[in-house]
């Protein structure tokens, strides 16, 4: 059945006025009809079997048929990704997003390349969206992960309450696994630096907020790499990676 993200607020009564997006993948894009049955998802968890009414050259309705709200299962896993360049994070969104990751902040840190434009900014911000939005839709999982506003690294250290808080950093660090052997956090949060990794200086500001440094073998991984094979892990050891599709 296809699956269609869409405000919570749209869900709030049973006849809902399909979004221009909706209607339009649907009508255009997929040339369906009247009576179609699909999902709609308000990115929480809650979920909305629906039938379509209209869908004609202006518009389409659906009516609410049955509600129910999922469960994530994913591991907490915060993402702190030093931003890459060019468009390298949408890699690291939409891998991020199957694996279960549930926040992504992208991270300005002295090796990183802001954009300095504000409506750049915005466009860019908005086609982020976009990508976690269909990455979910495609690995069919109902809670969609938080998109924080890019902010300098000191800015994330000091906000980071994460029970367990590793930076990936190739330098003085410990064995992934000897770092995580006989711990039960509730929640991880993951520090990826840019392209370059970080200073010296910045690893050591890390420590200071209680991060740990860590290192993923003997080989070193690309930025848009690292954070999602570490989630992998992650999900693997303290998640639902691995169960099956009945948990």
């Amino acid at each position: 059945m296809l699956r269609f993200f869409v405000s919570p607020d749209r869900l709030q009564s049973d006849e809902i006025n399909l979004p221009e997006e909706v209607f339009h993948h649907l009508r255009v894009v997929l040339r369906r009809s009247q009576g179609e049955e699909i999902l709609l998802l308000d990115g929480l968890g809650g979920v909305c079997r629906c039938r379509v009414d209209v869908l004609g050259k202006k518009g389409g309705t659906a009516k609410i048929l049955e509600r129910w709200q999922e469960v994530e299962t994913a591991f907490p896993v915060y993402l702190l990704q030093g931003l890459p360049k060019g468009d390298k994070l949408d890699l690291v969104l939409q891998k991020g997003t199957e694996l279960g990751i549930g926040a992504f902040t992208p991270v300005i840190s002295a090796r990183s390349v802001p954009v300095r434009d504000a409506e750049r900014e915005d466009r860019r911000v908005q086609r982020w969206q976009k990508i976690i939005q269909e990455a979910a839709r495609q690995c069919r999982r109902s809670h969609l992960p938080r998109l924080h506003a890019a902010q300098s690294l000191e800015d994330t250290l000091a906000s980071c309450r994460a029970d367990l808080k590793l930076m990936l950093w190739e330098e003085e660090s410990r064995p992934l696994n000897e770092v995580l052997s006989g711990q039960s956090p509730r929640d991880v949060a993951v520090l990826v630096g840019p392209e370059g990794g970080f200073t010296a200086d910045e690893a050591a500001s890390a420590r200071r907020f209680g991060f740990v440094p860590v290192r993923c073998g003997p080989r070193i991984l690309r930025s848009e790499t690292a954070g999602f094979a570490v989630a992998a892990v992650l999900q693997y050891l303290y998640g639902d990676l691995g169960r099956g599709g009945d948990l």
